[in-house]
């Protein structure tokens, strides 16, 4: 299989999800990937692009969201860029820690460690990118 790559840029609106599954969804049946994987590879790209949406652009719909997936025989990237202040994953509050049990929001990084094989973070000059990686 010769590397694949598939591009969306999106502006900043919580409404503009479901254009993000519609592409994840195209991209995981043109690859063939399993039911399973596509579940995952969904869950965690939405994830990460409701954090650049909400947290890092704050809803500005000036500011878009980029989604970059290259894939070939091994495995699946992709990159999720915002145009916000970025973050440190460190700082995030373990959501299986009892005092975290409850909270509202908090879960997004940690589910895109447990379905991803591999979650990466960069800032960038213009904000922040996170790289989602699955192994084929």
């Amino acid at each position: 299989m010769a590397e694949e790559n598939y591009n969306v840029e999106i502006e900043s609106d919580p409404n503009n999800l479901i254009t993000v599954e519609e592409f994840v969804n195209y991209f995981c049946k043109d690859i063939n990937l399993t039911d399973d994987q596509l579940a995952n590879v969904l869950l965690a790209v939405t994830e990460a692009t409701t954090n650049a949406i909400i947290h890092a652009n704050k809803c500005d719909q000036s500011k878009m969201v980029t989604i970059d997936v290259k894939v070939n025989e091994t495995k699946l990237v992709v990159k999720i860029k915002d145009e916000g202040e970025g973050f440190d994953p460190a700082d995030i509050p373990d959501p299986t820690e009892p005092e975290n049990l409850l909270n509202e929001s908090g879960r997004g990084v940690y589910l895109m460690r447990v379905y991803m094989d591999n979650v990466e973070y960069n800032r960038t000059p213009s904000g922040m990118e996170i790289i989602l990686t699955l192994n084929l």
